[in-house]
């Protein structure tokens, strides 16, 4: 039998990652946060057993808040991963005249994902940010002129905001990535992946080259590789690489400690088991 978690989330309640953290754990006790980093405080300070956090979205890329957690963070670690597909919805206080909408309200990957819609549609609105979806609709409800936000679906019944129109993102393969960070990682399972970070004390040819080969040489596959700013100069940077296998993996181990003696810093986020979306 499954025990029972505490699992903060970037709240309020009726945001996408609330709806991973339903998905990830149905039986949860779940605490809403205000921000990114807050889940971590809730997780560190034993608020909460676990936190969920977006982090990658198939069309807007990387969520440049949780990549800063990890990189300059500590104390946290993966230890699963969970995609979902993302379908917005245009909501709006009941009776509003759609003509008039003078602001929509969203988080600002979300208003990424639906620009296109956006300017076709509400050409002279402002677009306004907002830290939430769900606190998008909150906004556009106690807006003072007529206003709408992108929200999924139960942010709007939550609320009783009027759905009026669903799947408006540009794009129909539409799916965020989130992970579970807890103050330890997952045992291995034989189908895991590993996340890691690493940067190099000075810029020379051919040692990004020379790492991926470490990996290359062992047939350890690499599914990402994207770079951070160090924030110690322009030109500066972290890699950040998603591989399969668990850093306990002979492999992956022997590889890791190769790349550690090479480079200026190398950080282990966590290793997890893989996940697959649902057919």
């Amino acid at each position: 039998m499954t025990t029972s978690i505490t699992l903060a989330y970037l709240g309020p309640a009726g945001t996408f990652t609330e709806d991973a953290a339903r998905q990830y754990r149905p039986d949860a006790t779940l605490v809403p946060c205000p921000t990114i980093p807050a889940i971590a405080r809730a997780v560190l300070d034993g608020s909460a057993e676990q936190g969920v956090f977006p982090i990658e979205n198939s069309l807007q890329g990387a969520v440049t808040d949780t990549l800063d957690l990890l990189i300059h963070g500590d104390g946290l670690h993966i230890t699963q991963e969970i995609a979902i597909p993302i379908s917005h919805c245009l909501v709006m206080k009941q009776g509003t005249d759609l003509g008039a909408i003078t602001t929509v309200y969203s988080h600002p990957q979300a208003l990424g994902q639906c620009r296109e819609y956006l300017e076709r549609k509400f050409p002279n609105a402002e677009v306004a940010a907002s830290l939430s979806t769900a606190a998008a609709v909150q906004q556009a409800l106690n807006s003072p002129t007529p206003a709408a936000a992108i929200s999924n679906r139960r942010a709007a019944e939550l609320t009783g905001a009027e759905v009026v129109e669903e799947g408006v993102q540009d794009n129909p393969n539409n799916v965020t990535r989130f992970v579970v960070l807890a103050k330890a990682d997952h045992a291995p399972t034989g189908r895991d992946k590993t996340s890691i970070c690493f940067s190099f004390a000075a810029d020379k040819p051919g040692q990004l080259y020379w790492a991926m080969g470490e990996f290359a040489q062992r047939n350890v596959n690499l599914s990402k590789i994207e770079s951070r700013p160090t924030r110690m100069g322009l030109g500066q940077y972290y890699f950040l690489v998603d591989l399969e296998g668990h850093r306990e993996d002979s492999v992956v181990k022997e590889a890791l400690t190769n790349l550690g003696k090479a480079t200026s810093l190398l950080k282990v986020f966590g290793s997890y088991p893989r996940y697959t979306l649902p057919l």
